[in-house]
């Protein structure tokens, strides 16, 4: 095993441990972690692939993909120019970057209200 990937490993173990008892998340930042040759796919290697995988496209690609532990996922976010700019392991029950923010839902409400207007009022 490489230098940091069993300490890691411990470290996400300790963070789902407290998520499963308490409910409290933990954000690892894999980025502020000092890799050796090898480590950050070895990493990625014993935790797996599960079952969810989402791609978003805002300002450049991020993708969440969940471990094959339920309740570790890996979140890496890359700018518009393709740079890597954020890299972590999210220990929750679902991503914040996955959920519908208030703002967008009313917004969305205002264009769904929007749309059933003109089709009501649409002659037939």
């Amino acid at each position: 095993m490489s230098h940091n990937t069993l300490p890691l490993l411990h470290e996400v173990r300790h963070a789902l441990r407290r998520l499963v008892r308490t409910g409290e998340s933990t954000i690892i930042d894999l980025r502020a972690i000092p890799f050796g040759p090898g480590d950050e796919e070895r990493l990625l290697d014993l935790l797996g692939q599960g079952e969810v995988t989402a791609t978003l496209d805002a300002l450049g690609k991020t993708t969440v993909r969940e471990s094959r532990f339920s309740g570790v996922w890996i979140v890496d976010h890359y700018n518009s120019e393709a740079e890597r700019i954020a890299f972590q392991i999210e220990v929750i029950e679902i991503p914040e970057l996955l959920r519908a923010q208030p703002d967008d839902m009313y917004e969305s409400l205002d264009k769904l209200d929007s749309v059933l207007d003109v089709e009501m009022h649409r002659p037939e």
